[in-house]
């Protein structure tokens, strides 16, 4: 693979940028700076520096942030902030997309990715991933709130929820811990309308078995690894360890 190419792979930079830094003696190759952006250069075995900071030779890039509230999903809504501006250079690079959505008032965990088939992985309808969410209801939670969820509730535009799991957080009146297998617009705040209550916040917790970091504070990312992502896609439920998670944090 030429230099170039690599550095434009896995950068924001042009590959015009790059030949001008490379020219210039601002990139080295296993410690000796490069001067041809033709150089051929193997992501295994060299270590590439960019303006004195390692480029890893990962094809695929894995970032997880804490949402804060104020932030859109997206990148294109005018006069709106984008959680795109929260991801740091050093973590960047120009198909660097969210995997799915958080709105803007609600918190928490937010994958980005620019490995397209693992995105789509993780959205897809056949294998969606489970997603878990914390939520504090507008009044006391009910009962009967537990079954119909599990039953699949029915929004008030008529679509049709799949059957999901929920459950009040243990010596609360107001927290629940919801678990959903799908992706629908506003759905846990739908969902809960539909039964004649009102969340009034939100945040997710946890996609599939990775969870959030307890000391990664609102806006703060981190780069995740290949074991992290088959922790995400291949662990078991989560629901009671979570549920006693936010028992513990409520006590």
């Amino acid at each position: 693979m030429r230099l170039d190419q690599f550095l434009s792979a896995r950068t924001l930079y042009s590959r015009r940028e790059l030949r001008t830094m490379i020219t210039k003696g601002k990139v080295t190759v296993d410690g000796a700076p490069a001067r041809k952006p033709d150089q051929p250069v193997s992501p295994e075995k060299n270590i590439v520096c960019l303006l004195g900071k390692h480029v890893p030779g990962d094809p695929y890039l894995y970032v997880l942030l804490n949402k804060p509230k104020g932030y859109v999903s997206s990148a294109d809504e005018a006069g709106q902030h984008s959680v795109m501006e929260l991801i740091p250079p050093e973590l960047s690079r120009k198909d660097l997309r969210p995997v799915g959505r958080l709105d803007k008032d609600s918190t928490g965990l937010l994958l980005f990715t620019d490995d397209g088939q693992l995105a789509h992985q993780v959205i897809a309808a056949r294998g969606h991933v489970a997603k878990y969410y914390r939520i504090l209801l507008a009044r006391p939670w009910e009962d009967a709130y537990a079954d119909a969820i599990a039953a699949g509730i029915r929004l008030a535009d008529g679509a049709q929820c799949k059957p999901a799991q929920a459950a009040p957080v243990p010596e609360t009146q107001r927290e629940a811990l919801i678990c959903l297998h799908e992706g629908k617009y506003h759905q846990v705040r739908r969902m809960f309308a539909a039964l004649g209550n009102h969340v009034e916040e939100l945040e997710r917790v946890a996609l599939g078995g990775l969870t959030m970091p307890p000391d990664l504070p609102l806006g703060g990312c981190i780069q995740l690894f290949e074991q992290d992502v088959q922790k995400m896609l291949h662990s078991e439920t989560v629901f009671s360890s979570l549920l006693q998670t936010k028992k513990e944090s409520s006590s």
